[in-house]
């Protein structure tokens, strides 16, 4: 979704490259040929190359031929692993001699990962800020995703148009890392809030009340939140696929994990809602969507 006014790059029609065109990534890249920006894309997936080829993206061989191409470079990977081997790999960003490329990494990572991208790219004139998106694939589609920035006021400036192209809310957070960060500390109390959703649906409906009026009232009520709009129906129906995978948030939960520590601070909400999580991945619904957390307690109340 566009806002606002776009800067001379964009205008012009200076070519981007992004790297990763998965559930969320694909989205965003709809959104940028949509305004006409020419984009060069790499990805293993034959399938993906073949759908987004035929929508205008061009494919290139190694994340390095791209490098090369432009001067502004996306990323959206699922794991620090892939985000490693593209930027610092054989055949990787950064083997590209092109000082003054600048990457912006949508993927959810380490923080400590971040800081290591952006100071072993820095090595080559290459600069790095993160910047994870908030959303479910619809809203990639739509445009409409939250994105959290980590890097320089400077650099926030000439990457926000883009931004705005694939999202209608824009946070600059501070330095590299810091848009991890944010985004960690938003997801845990989104799971949070889908925890407590699941233990409580599940004591409603063993206490004998109809699931569709527990149903009615969670979305509706005073406790309405999008996870509770989002997710009880799926437990109502049974629905645990089409999500992020509970393992995929493991990081989010890691993030904030390594700051309560540093901070010394006890944190009861928090620490249960990662129990909860981690019994789930433990019983073997690790690939579920976080609705799964509701067979946690139905498997307690069920031998209780």
């Amino acid at each position: 979704m566009l806002h606002g006014n776009l800067n001379p790059d964009v205008l012009s029609n200076k070519p981007i490259g992004f790297i990763g065109l998965g559930a969320m990534g694909g989205g965003m890249v709809k959104n940028f040929l949509k305004e006409n920006l020419p984009v060069f894309a790499y990805d293993i997936s034959t399938n993906v190359r073949e759908e987004y080829a035929q929508l205008g993206a061009v494919f290139e061989d190694s994340p390095a031929i791209i490098a090369s191409k432009v001067n502004r470079l996306f990323l959206c990977l699922p794991f620090g692993q892939e985000v490693e081997s593209v930027l610092l790999g054989s055949d990787g960003i950064m083997t590209s001699n092109n000082s003054g490329l600048m990457v912006l990494d949508t993927s959810t990572l380490y923080s400590q990962d971040s800081i290591k991208f952006q100071l072993e790219l820095k090595k080559y004139g290459i600069s790095y800020n993160d910047c994870p998106v908030s959303g479910l694939p619809h809203k990639a589609n739509d445009g409409t995703l939250t994105t959290m920035f980590g890097g320089s006021k400077e650099e926030f400036q000439l990457f926000n148009p883009y931004l705005k192209i694939i999202g209608d809310f824009v946070l600059h957070c501070g330095p590299v890392g810091s848009g991890q960060m944010m985004k960690a500390f938003n997801n845990v109390l989104y799971n949070i809030n889908i925890a407590g959703l699941s233990e409580i649906f599940s004591i409603a409906v063993k206490s004998g009340l109809d699931q569709n009026a527990v149903q009615q009232l969670l979305v509706s009520g005073s406790c309405k939140s999008f996870a509770s709009e989002y997710f009880v129906p799926k437990m109502v129906n049974r629905v645990f696929t089409g999500d992020y995978k509970m393992v995929a948030a493991l990081k989010d939960i890691e993030n904030v994990k390594n700051t309560t520590e540093k901070l010394n601070i006890d944190t009861p909400m928090f620490s249960s809602m990662v129990k909860t999580y981690m019994e789930a991945i433990e019983m073997g619904f690790g690939k579920e969507s976080k609705s799964a957390m509701l067979k946690v307690y139905e498997e307690k109340l069920e031998h209780s």
